[in-house]
């Protein structure tokens, strides 16, 4: 059978109920589903049908046209609260009665003796008068209706509040003349769990429960919760987004409330008595204990735990500062204008995300641990020696106190081995040495190899770069000392000398011989090496060159690769200085073979030769083919006559004795020799003997006589030459 698209008529299983403006609507739409009913083959019992009538229960309610009055088991949140036993809950009672006093005919006159309980210096006494005063308002609530017929037309309003014992809520809508209207209502009692709840953790329960409870009235459509707890603002406004610390608890509820339309909307206390008295006057429904699944990230799931929550409950107990925040959580902060000691303000910033789960404070889902038992934690926490960061990082997934961040820091840093095998620290930004004042006034000097089977001194100047390098047979102070004594009478003495810690620089040997010359010594850091740069520097590049210079050459090649590659490096730019380093040391460039590829170097060589050549008439000159005596510097006779072959330099000659030997000589030690004359003199005839005068004397060589023989030989001047190029110059000169 189906009922669809009829209106006034709502079935719900075998119930069926038809509404109806007036009685002929009415008559019309019973007939209509009578229709239905003998379509389908159905029947009705007459004696369950009610017709035309003006009240009607369905649902669990007493429907009329005046309103609806809810039956004894839906008001029984009212009629079953016990007497009261202060004046609180008379107040909290009063307050319920007062919020619905619209709908209760003479309820002042009725409720005056427990009005007059509330008086400043009233005595509380509970006799007679009291419990009829008190009994005659929950009739008056049973006999007048005091809910109005919901409208899905207009505004619903849930408040909610909670008590250290119970939660309360009404559902409530706005009338035709602007008072709000109760709808629906509900209270229940905490459980032995929730009553250990956070305050704020309570005060959220009650609107979860409101919500649970009123789900067919507001899913689906907007809906004001209305609550007297300001942090929910913050935990719960749909316009925010959710915290970042939160217990799991709090989370869920948080995510189940994501699926209405509501706006949250905070109400002092004072103003919403009629939640507050249902809260506080709750019926005594049996509510079970959550199970243990629903609890998450708590201390007592930590696997192989050594200190479980039970010690953690009976620590916190004792402790003077979390006890009385637990009791602050469970009944309210102190108001912000009082001053409380400097302890308790980590836990007065952090309040609104405080809460309290069996006996055991949390903040969000960390346990905040007692004082007791801290350093056992930290012990727990420091097992497996993780460091400073990850050990944040745990411990910040499961507990919290005060101060906790630098206690691991402290922690960690007197762990001897978290010290010891850590990593090195990170580098330090380069620090350059200073710019040498002049030329060899710091030497950085250092040993290489073995390369190649050989031991290398290094030496380097800080100024030019120049860099010498020399074998040593070993490392010893002594070998050292001698090459710098050595490098000291060609460059100098320099002011500093910076080396590393090796014992031929460290030794007392070593350091007198600078003292007596008068050296600074600087040794860099031991096992940094980085700190004399420039000599390692220097020495990766000496083996490296020597490496690929003498690549498959045999050793013998080793010192010729390093006499090639340190002519190499004395003039070669450097990238610092943009000069080469034997500019900078010596004044002046070194003549290499790339300079005879320059073309003016021939002219160069030419007139440097010019400027040097002997002025004529000073010195002896020899042809090629000139008869001379050489100087003999073998046994026997001392002069030797010979022959001029070829001049080798400006002062020396190759000679050429007659039995073929050749001989080197200097000009010093070669004189003029007269040949025999193949003829004899009077064979030649009576020369022409010009006559002698002083002009003549002075151009002539004198005449020699020799000793033993009469015969007189005229010794004639030579003829003039002309100057022409030295035969060793001829190549150089085009």
């Amino acid at each position: 059978m189906r009922l669809e698209g009829i209106s006034g008529v709502l079935p719900y299983y075998d119930d069926i109920l038809v509404v109806g403006s007036s009685d002929d609507d009415l008559d019309t739409k019973v007939r209509t589903v009578l229709s239905k009913f003998r379509e389908d083959g159905l029947q009705l019992r007459r004696e369950k049908c009610i017709f035309r009538t003006k009240s009607i229960e369905f649902l669990g309610f007493r429907i009329s046209e005046d309103g609806i009055r809810p039956t004894k088991d839906k008001i029984a949140a009212i009629v079953n609260a016990p007497p009261p036993t202060n004046v609180t809950e008379l107040q909290a009672f009063l307050g319920l009665v007062n919020f619905y006093h619209v709908f209760m005919k003479d309820k002042a006159t009725i409720a005056k003796p427990l009005h007059a309980l509330l008086q400043k210096n009233a005595q509380w006494q509970w006799r007679t008068s009291e419990r009829e005063a008190f009994q005659a308002l929950k009739d008056c609530l049973i006999r007048e209706p005091v809910l109005a017929h919901y409208n899905d037309r207009r505004n619903l309003f849930l408040t909610c509040d909670a008590s250290p014992y119970g939660v309360g809520c009404v559902l409530s809508q706005l009338d035709d003349r602007g008072r709000d209207v109760p709808v629906a209502y509900h209270s229940r009692s905490l459980s032995s769990a929730e009553r250990k709840y956070a305050q704020i953790d309570k005060e959220a329960l009650a609107i979860i429960t409101g919500v649970k409870k009123f789900h067919e009235y507001i899913y689906g459509r907007g809906v004001t919760i209305t609550t007297d707890h300001k942090p929910l603002l913050g935990v719960f406004n749909p316009k925010k987004g959710v915290p970042d610390i939160l217990s799991p608890r709090m989370l869920r509820w948080t995510l189940m409330l994501s699926a209405y339309d509501y706006e949250l909307r905070y109400v002092p206390g004072a103003k919403i008595q009629n939640a507050d008295a249902l809260s506080r006057l709750p019926q005594k429904i049996k509510v079970p204990e959550p199970p243990p699944s629903e609890d998450v990230l708590m201390l007592e799931n930590i696997p192989e735990k050594l200190i479980s929550a039970r010690e953690i409950a009976q620590e916190t107990k004792r402790d003077p500062v979390l006890s009385r925040v637990m009791q602050w959580i469970w009944k309210g902060w102190p108001d912000n204008g009082k001053k409380l000691p400097d302890e308790f303000t980590p836990y007065l910033q952090r309040k609104h995300e405080l809460n309290c789960y069996q006996d055991c404070l949390l903040w969000g889902t960390r346990v905040i641990v007692p004082l007791g038992v801290r350093d056992t934690v930290l012990k727990m926490l420091h097992s497996a020696h993780p460091g400073i960061v990850k050990m944040k990082s745990l411990a910040r997934s499961y507990v919290w106190w005060p101060n906790i961040d630098k206690q691991i820091e402290k922690l960690v840093g007197l762990c001897r081995e978290c010290q010891e095998t850590r990593n090195m620290p990170r580098k330090s930004s380069i620090h350059p040495w200073e710019w040498a004042r002049a030329p060899w006034s710091r030497i950085h000097i250092d040993h290489a190899g073995p390369m190649k089977g050989k031991l290398f001194l290094v030496v380097t100047d800080a100024y030019s770069k120049w860099l010498e390098v020399k074998l040593v047979p070993n490392t010893s102070s002594a070998v050292t000392i001698g090459v710098l004594r050595e490098l000291f009478a060609t460059h100098g003495i320099p002011d500093v000398v910076v080396s590393d810690n090796g014992t031929s620089f460290s030794s007392a040997e070593f350091k007198q011989f600078l003292k007596n010359n008068m050296i600074r010594q600087a040794l860099v850091a031991p096992y940094h090496p980085s700190s004399n740069g420039q000599a390692e520097r220097m020495v990766q590049n000496v083996k490296n060159a020597i490496r690929k210079m003498t690549e498959g050459t045999a050793e013998g090649n080793l010192q010729l690769a390093l006499s090639r590659y340190l002519l190499a490096q004395h003039i070669t730019p450097h990238c610092t200085t943009g000069r080469s380093p034997a500019e900078i040391l010596m004044g002046r460039k070194l003549n290499t073979v790339y300079d005879r590829m320059q073309p003016d170097f021939r002219k160069e060589m030419m007139d440097k030769q010019e400027d040097e050549c002997p002025i004529p008439g000073k010195d002896r000159v020899f042809q090629d083919g000139d008869a001379v005596f050489a100087r003999s510097f073998t046994p026997g006779s001392k002069w030797l006559p010979a022959q001029v072959v070829t001049t080798t330099g400006p002062v020396s000659y190759r000679v050429q004795t007659p039995d073929g030997q050749t001989l080197r000589r200097h000009a010093d030690q070669i004189r003029a020799r007269v040949e025999e004359p193949t003829e004899s003199l009077g064979a030649l005839g009576d020369p022409e003997i010009p006559p002698t005068t002083p002009e003549a004397a002075s151009c002539s060589e004198p005449q020699q006589q020799d000793n033993g023989n009469s015969q007189v030989v005229e010794i004639k001047k030579p003829p003039e030459r002309s100057r022409r190029v030295p035969k060793y110059l001829e190549d150089f000169v085009p």
